[in-house]
């Protein structure tokens, strides 16, 4: 296509210098019995084709829905995707993770859509953005889409690794725009709140170079999330934040009307919850919400969906709590913001994040079958009854030789084969709740047939 491309290109020069050589020779010449060759029409995109046939999820009430039928998620993190995309030595990476996701039945990944300042950077400073990185963004999607996976994007984090909002702050200082040297400034100074509007329609209305389709309008895409944690510590009463949460979430949905949209929060209760809820809170938690409020946050118009997080070895880590003492804090936090959605906020509620470290003292393997077992029984009782329990995500996967991209809670699936099939179980009994209705659907039952033959 490109070698005719070309040809086609110089016919059309060399007219024009004939044109122009009789002009300038003859005089004023009558161009409108000239015909110029006309280039090759491109064929479509078959990934375009795709990407437009696709139906979006959508909310309605408590429930994800999906081609007219609920829609229950089993998913998963894996935040370096669009890094390792850009580099083709890399490439390979991303493709192996969507086809091992698509193995065990999973049905949507969570990942980072943002990188700002640092290596590999999309955002390399405000309202400039690397071309290779967004194509490398755009594969990722293409990529998601070809095995059958949609996608969680996350549009920041409060923390600073991939630049996060400590990177906007030090962009306005540099710039000497900038109110404060505090990274909660982000949330509030007026100047960095416009950097982040840019990148966000800058994101938004971002043409993938491979299908030709503008990411608002891409299904593949489930939901955005504002900010991946965000917390303001220097503001307890949790206005500062809300305030923000209001002001983007209202600015994105509009640009983009027909994707779902959630904050990103961990699901800590603030100032506006009753007592009962405050005490669900674990750890230093019970006194400190850095700034969130989680039914306030989720009750917020533009905001389709709730999400939680759930780092029980971290947050229980003073306590020096036992293992049951874990598990039991565990099923009492999804089952008392999965109630939530049910009974406060009337909208679904998904673990965009669960993990167990193996840091933890007194570690073993078969924690984590327990652990996440008591994360997908509480799911799946709530999908039962269609209740708002609509997902859970694991805390992260890989594929093999990837260990610069770990943490202390990544899991290689093929290395633990007991994770791999509780993994595969839940997408198997979530999928079997749609009685087998839709294209994802019957795609994990026959994952989940195959698996059992």
């Amino acid at each position: 296509m490109a070698v005719g491309s070309g040809l086609a290109l110089y016919h059309v020069l060399g007219v024009a210098t004939c044109v122009a050589l009789l002009y300038f020779t003859f005089g004023e010449v009558d161009l409108r019995h000239i015909s110029l060759p006309s280039l090759p029409v491109s064929r479509p995109s078959p990934f375009r084709a795709a990407a437009v046939a696709a139906p979006f999820v959508e909310r309605r009430g408590a429930q994800l829905f999906l081609a007219g039928r609920p829609f229950y998620v089993n998913g998963w993190n894996s935040y370096w995707l669009m890094d390792q995309a850009v580099e083709p030595r890399s490439r390979d990476r991303v493709s192996r993770m969507f086809r091992t996701g698509a193995e065990m039945g999973l049905t949507v990944c969570r990942s980072w859509a943002f990188n700002d300042g640092a290596y590999n950077a999309l955002q390399v400073s405000p309202g400039h953005f690397d071309e290779r990185v967004f194509k490398a963004l755009d594969r990722v999607v293409v990529e998601a889409g070809r095995h059958g996976v949609r996608l969680i994007l996350s549009l920041a984090n409060n923390l600073e690794a991939y630049g996060g909002k400590t990177q906007y702050v030090r962009w306005a200082w540099e710039e000497g725009v900038g109110m404060s040297a505090s990274n909660d400034s982000f949330f509030y100074d007026p100047a960095i709140r416009d950097y982040f509007k840019v990148y966000l329609k800058t994101l938004l209305t971002r043409k993938n170079h491979l299908t030709g389709v503008e990411y608002r309008d891409d299904p593949t895409i489930l939901a955005w999330e504002l900010m991946n944690e965000p917390r303001c510590t220097t503001d307890p009463s949790g206005d500062t934040l809300q305030r923000w949460m209001e002001e983007m979430s209202a600015y994105v949905k509009s640009i983009d009307k027909k994707h779902l949209l959630t904050v990103g929060t961990e699901g800590f209760y603030g100032p506006t919850s009753p007592q009962e809820k405050l005490d669900v809170n674990p750890g230093t938690w019970k006194d400190n919400n850095y700034g969130s409020d989680f039914i306030r946050n989720a009750k917020i118009p533009d905001i389709d969906f709730a999400s939680i997080h759930l780092y029980p070895d971290t947050w229980l880590l003073q306590q020096h709590a036992t293992v049951d003492e874990k598990l039991k804090f565990v099923k009492r936090w999804v089952a008392s913001h999965i109630e939530d959605g049910d009974k406060e906020l009337g909208k679904p509620v998904l673990a965009t994040e669960f993990g167990l470290s193996h840091r933890a003292k007194g570690f073993h393997h078969s924690h984590r079958d327990v652990f996440y077992k008591a994360v997908y029984d509480t799911v799946y009782r709530s999908a039962a009854r269609g209740g708002a329990g609509a997902g859970a995500f694991v805390w992260q996967l890989a594929v093999e030789d990837m260990e610069e991209f770990h943490d202390d809670f990544s899991v290689v699936p093929s290395e633990h084969p007991s994770l791999h099939r509780l993994i595969k179980s839940q997408s198997c009994r979530l999928a079997k709740l749609r009685h087998g209705v839709g294209e994802e659907a019957k795609r994990t039952l026959s994952v989940c047939a195959a698996g059992s033959s």
